[in-house]
């Protein structure tokens, strides 16, 4: 009986969770607000390329641990927050909001 009291509590409090593909696609908005804002625009298909190229290889790095920590310990709605945002000053206040 206990732990079928411990299983409904984490499970409900899993359902308000964030989907994995919103973690996936938060993953990639922070990858490109961050290239942003270190000044990465692309002027030619060549370095549209490195540009694509570097982003797939930090998404790459940092995915496996990025989407166990987003969709186990974030709340959706900071999730839906950051995804909103359109700079790094904006996803920071969603750790704000309530």
């Amino acid at each position: 009986m206990k732990l079928a009291c411990i299983a409904l509590v984490l499970a409900i409090g899993c359902k308000g969770g964030p989907s994995q593909d919103q973690c996936k696609q938060l993953l990639d908005h922070m990858v490109d607000l961050e290239f942003k804002k270190a000044g990465a625009a692309a002027s030619s298909d060549a370095l549209k390329a490195e540009i694509a190229k570097q982003k797939s290889a930090v998404t790459d790095k940092v995915s496996n641990e990025f989407l166990d920590t987003c969709s186990k310990k974030m709340a959706k709605a900071r999730v839906e927050c950051a995804l909103a945002a359109s700079d790094l000053d904006e996803v920071a206040k969603c750790d704000d909001a309530k």
